[in-house]
């Protein structure tokens, strides 16, 4: 089949790849490139829901080839999540393995668009696709820690835009369109299972009530946010740098005072109330802990400088960055495993971005209270694969030309 003439506004670097193959008729390439590509396969949501393990095929009826035809999609030229159909994830090397006799002639990519592609499901196609996919050189789908965006079909500007900026670390880190509010992500399935490993949310209640959570920062550690805030009252108190051991001795001294507090009877509407007096061996382990808390994140920050995700000098006034960002991302996860609508998805979206304007004073200042989090929760202070995957996002974001924190205004 010929393409089109004239030029066509790729979705992505996917469909332009395929597109400008086509154009050449270089269907070596055009394979190389569908080896490469994340193929999503549609499947009857009743099915999905009822038995995961088993995918099926719906074919469709091509006039033009005179034959049945199964589609597929490639990440870029997905429709709008619906509640049914839903899209499972497979690959070239896939559908070579598991195609059967009987089964349609053609593997049609994106079909209908400028940049189709009927692949012949002959013995002699098969092998051609089993070939192409054995010899891609790199993961399937695209590359991660790279600034990928849509530029047809997903915002750019405005305050959807900026709210998905908020999350772009997530999809940045996964090799995702960092500004794909009509999400698939790792197809239906995929997203399901995930959501419930990592977040324990199996229905819409759930991730009702866990979106919610982290729109109020109300995931990150109050401990964390204890000590983060008293630095930042010391130092505009002091108007200069506060050292650790006066941020040790401060909070010592704030930790002893509220548990005298709590030890004091209290008037209630039910009378005096007696207080709850903490005992000494409880208190003194509960200051342990925050003065080496204090340790980790001095820690933490002095590398932030070191690598360039924090400015010599500043320092880290909060870690609910980490909350906002981990909503506008569980808005495109609650999307893409149908927990919620559309409308839905982007209303969350925009509330975590006006929740980051009003916190944080930049993209810099929002990433680097968003690291602190991430490696406080996961890195454990060994600086290893948590720490590597946060600041290679950090970078991508902060370098790459297309990337939304340099091209969407912070006001």
């Amino acid at each position: 089949m010929e393409a089109s003439a004239g030029h066509w506004q790729a979705p992505s670097v996917i469909e332009r790849g395929l597109y400008e193959a086509r154009l050449r008729d270089d269907w070596l390439t055009y394979y190389d490139l569908v080896a490469d590509a994340d193929l999503y396969l549609p499947q009857p949501r009743h099915q999905a829901d009822a038995d995961p393990e088993v995918t099926i095929f719906r074919p469709y009826w091509d006039e033009r080839m005179r034959a049945a035809c199964l589609a597929v999609h490639t990440a870029g030229m997905l429709p709008t999540p619906v509640e049914d159909p839903v899209f499972v994830i497979r690959n070239l090397g896939w559908f070579a393995r598991v195609w059967e006799p009987g089964d349609p002639a053609y593997l049609v990519v994106n079909p209908g668009s400028p940049c189709e592609g009927f692949l012949a499901a002959t013995p002699e196609g098969r092998a051609r696709w089993r070939h192409h996919f054995e010899k891609s050189e790199r993961p399937v789908g695209l590359a991660h820690d790279v600034v990928h965006t849509l530029e047809i079909g997903g915002p750019r500007q405005g305050q959807v835009a900026f709210g998905l900026a908020v999350g772009a670390q997530l999809f940045v880190q996964n090799g995702q369109f960092w500004n794909a509010m009509a999400n698939h992500g790792d197809g239906y399935r995929k997203e399901r299972e995930q959501l419930d490993q990592w977040w324990g949310v199996t229905s819409r209640e759930e991730w009702v009530r866990t979106q919610e959570r982290l729109l109020r920062a109300d995931m990150v550690s109050g401990v964390w946010e204890f000590v983060l805030g008293l630095r930042h009252s010391l130092a505009r108190d002091f108007a200069g740098t506060v050292s650790a051991d006066h941020w040790r001795e401060a909070a010592e001294r704030m930790m002893r005072l509220r548990a005298e507090e709590a030890a004091e009877p209290r008037l209630t509407p039910d009378g005096v109330t007696r207080g709850r007096a903490a005992s000494p061996s409880y208190l003194a382990a509960e200051v342990e802990g925050v003065h080496r808390l204090i340790g980790r994140i001095t820690r933490y920050e002095a590398r932030f400088r070191a690598d360039g995700l924090l400015r010599e000098g500043a320092y880290i006034r909060s870690v609910e960055a980490w909350d906002y960002g981990r909503a506008s991302a569980m808005a495109r996860w609650g999307l893409a495993a149908r927990y919620c609508t559309l409308p839905e998805a982007e209303a969350a979206v925009i509330r975590a971005g006006r929740l980051v304007q009003v916190n944080y004073r930049s993209w810099a200042d929002f990433s680097a209270g968003y690291a602190l989090g991430r490696c406080l929760h996961f890195d454990e202070e060994e600086f290893g694969e948590w720490y590597d995957k946060t600041l290679r996002t950090h970078r991508a974001l902060t370098t790459g030309l297309t990337s939304p924190w340099l091209t969407i205004p912070w006001n």
